[in-house]
């Protein structure tokens, strides 16, 4: 053998041993002891990493419950609070119950009742459109029926009605990630609570154009009238901007509302038909001679 060769052996494994040396030392600098309930506290969750929670992922989310002093403010929308409670006994912490939430539409602007004026033909998107223009209905707050909530849906709680050109939420599959609601650029789906016995009553209109503009454009948009909010006994509704709100924390689902609205843009889900007034018949006088 030669002694280049010698030399070279010698070398490399020099430059071997003292890399292998400084690794060793950085590894042991930076090193990252996790704690173990990390991983317990990961395979209770769902594994959906659909970011509901707040955070990137359900390795994320687990990590700020195990590094939390407290659990209150966290949840995981698609596990629920049977899911929370199985977080709490690992981690030791009494967990409360939260309100379940589902995404609902705050548009009624269909084909029927916000007719047609125009017909988009460019990018099929509602990003792209809301940059564009108002829809092809006119209304610059309402749905422009593209579908980017759809799409943006996991768990297959949406899709788009081809007869009413509006998106429709199976509310036994939503889980309230909230992904369709950062995809719709016009803001018009929120996330509201689902209320006893999946009974709920909101405005389902964002329109702040004065009352005459809206309904031009949609003859059910909120014209800001103010009668739901004059019914109202419990202080839920509130009027901004030419627009009825319904506060679900304070509404009672009372119902006096929705029929004082003279364009239905109050909704109410999952209530019973309205029992019809029977006609005022004349009292019948008996005259005693």
């Amino acid at each position: 053998m030669s002694s280049v060769l010698i030399f070279a052996v010698v070398v490399l494994s020099a430059i071997g041993i003292v890399s292998a040396v400084v690794l060793y030392f950085i590894a042991q600098k930076f090193k990252v002891i996790e704690d173990s309930n990390i991983d317990l506290v990961e395979v209770s969750l769902p594994g959906a990493n659909c970011g509901g929670c707040g955070y990137a992922g359900c390795r994320n989310f687990a990590e700020a419950l195990v590094h939390a002093d407290k659990l209150d403010g966290f949840f995981c929308p698609v596990g629920g609070n049977e899911v929370m409670k199985r977080v709490g006994e690992i981690l030791g912490y009494e967990v409360g119950k939260v309100a379940l939430k589902v995404a609902v539409l705050r548009c009624n602007g269909s084909v029927e009742n916000a007719p047609r004026k125009v017909y988009f033909d460019g990018a099929a998107t509602c990003a792209f459109a809301h940059n564009l223009y108002a829809g092809e209905s006119g209304c610059p707050f309402g749905c422009l029926g593209l579908g980017d909530c759809v799409r943006s849906c996991q768990f297959d709680a949406m899709y788009m009605d081809a007869e009413s050109g509006l998106p429709v939420i199976i509310e036994d599959k939503c889980v309230a990630c909230g992904a369709c609601v950062k995809a719709c650029p016009r803001l018009i789906i929120e996330l509201r609570n689902k209320g006893p016995k999946n009974r709920r009553i909101f405005v389902s209109c964002i329109n702040e154009e004065k009352g005459g503009v809206a309904r031009k454009n949609c003859k059910v948009a909120c014209i800001g009238c103010g009668a739901c909010v004059k019914v109202c006994r419990f202080d839920a509704i509130t009027l901004e901007k030419n627009l009825a709100y319904i506060d679900f924390n304070k509404c009672t689902l009372c119902r006096k509302c929705a029929p004082e609205c003279p364009t239905f843009a109050i909704q109410e889900i999952n209530f019973p038909p309205r029992k019809e007034k029977a006609p005022e018949t004349e009292k019948k006088v008996e005259v005693i001679c």
